[in-house]
């Protein structure tokens, strides 16, 4: 049976083998977010409009247009929701997020303009320091900002006991 669906797949070649997998394979968006910080060492933090009101704090966090690169997305995703400017650095998280979506992560560098919110999306914009992040930030943003802070109590799984 193997040996007949391998022929029937050369027979097929190119554009109808591209579509079949395409069919048969799941479609994911990406989430890309920044680690913005400045000379300081300060975080850039949003808190966004459209997210929960007990978790509003967030990274400037896009969806990856098609066929753009991930780190020109933190750029254009920083620009618009803040005015500011930034250059990407290293990839700090990859990996498979809610549902059918990749979680990509950049640690980026403040290089310039002042802050001018996109308030269909942002409510405000503001640097923080690492130990004084404010209360209803994304763990999941916590855990990039201070990626060597200990797991609160109800994170931990049995392993680790």
């Amino acid at each position: 049976m193997r040996q007949l669906a391998a022929r029937a797949w050369h027979r097929l070649r190119g554009s109808w083998q591209w579509r079949l997998l395409w069919l048969a394979h799941a479609k994911f968006m990406v989430g890309v977010t920044g680690v913005v910080r400045d000379d300081e060492g300060r975080v850039l933090l949003l808190r966004h409009r459209l997210w929960p009101q007990e978790r509003p704090w967030g990274l400037p966090t896009g969806c990856a247009a098609r066929g753009e690169e991930f780190t020109q997305t933190v750029v254009r995703e920083v620009r618009e929701e803040t005015g500011l400017h930034v250059r990407t650095g290293a990839l700090v998280r990859l990996r498979s997020g809610y549902r059918l979506r990749v979680e990509v992560a950049y640690e980026a560098v403040y290089v310039g303009g002042s802050v001018r919110i996109d308030p269909m999306e942002i409510l405000e914009a503001r640097w923080f320091s690492p130990d004084a992040l404010p209360d209803g930030l994304q763990e999941s943003h916590r855990e990039l900002i201070t990626p060597t802070a200990p797991a609160p109590a109800s994170a931990r799984t049995g392993a680790d006991s």
